[in-house]
């Protein structure tokens, strides 16, 4: 370096002399805001300030080994790649002030993949790689979110979230509580050969509601509750009969390190009321119904069994309130948005079943097994309390006389459940996407048809509204139709690479709101000035991307997460990548539930719109970055399907 050079590179370097205003201004960023004041006062001073103009690179593959850990202090920095299918680079994202690079590289010793360049004017901290080794090892906080990224500033809301809840309702277990702690006493068993009469005294002594039938290694044969007693005492059954006679065999089990959550959906999907809790295949404990309402919040089972039991279309609609309350109190207690879109789903789905068997109580038993299909997001098991219908009849017919005599006969009662699904707040479908519409009340055979021609003989622009079809899952009826279709569609979608690019391009459409010269893209008049949608921009991006590759690649997963979890297992995205993608994912579907649940408790419309302006600085922070991941998803997509 000549000493002209060497005297411009000090001019543009200097050492820290204001320690305390720095570390004030360190101290609104996580994760400096959670370390400890000597350790962030350790890497303030060994800090050096440095200018770079703008488009001028601060480091690049070239440059070899990272030697330093740059925080930016003011302007802001874009990470750029070359552009496979393209000449020239793409800005792949954008850390602004207060965030820190390149980790990944640091931690790995290596250099960085991305070159980083200002994207302005520019002033960044550098603290030398040995004092970040040094910091690294004795600061938890940055050691916690330089491996774990987004996911440590997450656990940072839920705790806030947390603290919250406690500070109003209380301290209380948690939906995340393990069943083993929740399993206080030791379960009761029995011998398969002991008389009836014996059990169900032991029952009362012990004051419990069932009893485990148990071989002598102590593995569950099977179950018995006092909902079975009343069955077998109204039907006149001898009570000097052995256990294993009248007991429910092969009860359902889940391990001691299993949640209150997954007890609590087993006993909403199966109508059970006592879970066996067995470890390396011996029973160790019984979770009931009971032990779930210690918990004073999840009442789940119980509202699912009074939707399943309800005589009137209008108590379900009553219902729904009930099903808001709950979600309300889970989000309260920072329940995850995946928790809350399965449960809401659940009941859902309960209620679907129950306005389909009262409108064929009211109308008559058509005679004709049907299976009803929902498609989009509540075929994903990810509705939200703002939700529409998507719905579809299948039925099975030799030919196309007999489908279309059928389906004369099924209209009118499938227009009849569109409706009357309404009047329980699920809205009608304004693209007429419901059973009641003639062409999607069709045979397996029609089905079949149906989806070759979206595949075989696609448009872009039929391919944009046929995507909802592809996320298929039969709520009523026989299932078997339904897995039929969708094991033809993998299969037809697998070979056909065209297709495959076409819904690549189709994923490619909504684009995650952020731009280059600022944070967010925001609506810029109207009644959406300044606002983004989280649904739209947020979560199409993951939701089209994760059902391409899947369908792609044979996965049979519906939800995306699920779908994101898969494909990182058979090596289609890199474990690293997927786990970023599933954390984007839930953060953006939680805050668009927790802003549901501010709009129905103001007594406003739902809506997915935020202003970004409106949140804190840790919430904008986690929105930008999970962004950023439907960015790199999409880039993914471009560079595989060569868009």
């Amino acid at each position: 370096m000549s000493s002209a050079d060497a005297i411009a590179q000090a001019g543009k370097t200097a050492v820290l002399q204001n320690i305390h205003g720095t570390m004030a201004f360190l101290q609104k960023f996580p994760p400096f805001n959670q370390m400890d004041t000597a350790h962030l006062a350790y890497l303030v001073e060994n800090c050096q300030l440095r200018f770079y103009g703008e488009g001028e690179t601060i480091i690049q593959p070239s440059d070899g080994v990272v030697e330093h850990f740059y925080i930016v202090k003011q302007g802001r920095v874009h990470g750029e790649r070359p552009h496979t299918a393209k000449r020239g680079t793409e800005t792949t994202f954008e850390i602004a002030t207060g965030e820190c690079f390149p980790l990944a590289a640091l931690i790995g010793e290596r250099a960085t993949r991305t070159a980083h360049l200002a994207a302005e004017d520019t002033f960044c901290l550098l603290l030398a790689k040995a004092a970040f080794v040094k910091l690294f090892a004795l600061s938890n906080p940055l050691r916690d979110f330089a491996l774990r990224g987004v996911s440590s500033l997450l656990d940072q809301v839920n705790q806030q979230v947390q603290m919250r809840a406690v500070e109003t309702l209380g301290a209380q277990y948690s939906l995340d509580t393990r069943l083993g702690q929740l399993a206080m006493r030791q379960p009761i068993g029995c011998s398969p050969e002991m008389p009836l009469r014996e059990a169900v005294r032991l029952m009362h002594e012990q004051q419990v509601g069932s009893i485990v039938v148990v071989d002598p290694a102590n593995k569950p044969l099977g179950i018995f509750t006092l909902r079975d007693l009343r069955r077998v005492v109204a039907d006149g059954v001898d009570l000097s009969q052995p256990i294993n006679q009248l007991m429910t065999p092969q009860p359902f089990h889940l391990p001691p390190d299993a949640s209150a959550f997954d007890a609590a959906m087993a006993m909403t999907e199966r109508h059970i009321a006592h879970v066996c809790l067995v470890e390396n295949d011996q029973l160790c404990g019984v979770i009931s119904e009971r032990d779930l309402f210690s918990l004073q919040r999840v009442d789940l089972v119980h509202l699912a069994r009074t939707i399943r039991h309800a005589g009137r279309v209008e108590t379900l609609a009553a219902l729904r309130s009930e099903v808001r309350q709950l979600v309300d109190s889970m989000l309260a207690h920072g329940a995850s948005s995946t928790q809350i879109t399965q449960l809401i789903t659940l009941l859902n789905d309960h209620t679907v079943c129950r306005v389909i068997e009262l409108t064929l109580e009211d109308m008559g038993d058509p005679g004709i097994p049907f299976t009803w299909l929902v498609f989009g997001s509540e075929g994903r098991s990810e509705q939200t309390l703002h939700t529409d219908q998507d719905n579809g009849i299948l039925f099975e017919a030799q030919d196309a006389a007999e489908a279309a005599a059928i389906r004369a006969r099924l209209l009118p009662l499938a227009v009849e459940i569109n409706q009357r699904l309404a009047q329980c707040g699920f809205t009608l479908c304004k693209g007429n996407i419901m059973a009641g519409n003639p062409e999607l009340c069709l045979s397996r055979l029609e089905w079949a048809k149906r989806f070759n021609q979206f595949i075989h003989a696609a448009t872009p622009e039929n391919l944009l509204s046929s995507c909802i079809y592809f996320d298929l899952r039969a709520v009523w009826g026989d299932p078997q139709g339904c897995e039929q279709l969708r094991q033809a569609l993998l299969s037809d979608v697998a070979g056909n690479i065209l297709f495959q690019r076409m819904l690549a391009e189709n994923a490619l459409l909504q684009r995650p709101p952020l731009g280059l010269f600022r944070d967010f893209v925001v609506a810029r008049k109207g009644a959406e000035k300044h606002t983004l949608d989280l649904k739209v921009q947020g979560l199409t991006p993951f939701v089209d991307g994760a059902r391409l590759l899947a369908l792609a690649h044979g996965v049979t997963a519906c939800n995306t997460q699920e779908r994101l979890h898969a494909l990182s297992q058979l090596g289609v995205i890199e474990p690293l990548d997927g786990a970023a993608y599933e954390e984007a994912y839930h953060y953006i579907q939680q805050a668009r539930l927790q802003q549901h649940q501010l709009q129905a408790r103001d007594g406003l419309p739902y809506s997915n719109r935020v202003d970004p302006d409106h949140l804190n600085h840790l919430d904008q922070r986690i929105l930008r970055e999970s962004f950023r991941q439907a960015q790199r998803l999409q880039s993914s997509l471009a560079v595989r399907y060569q868009l």
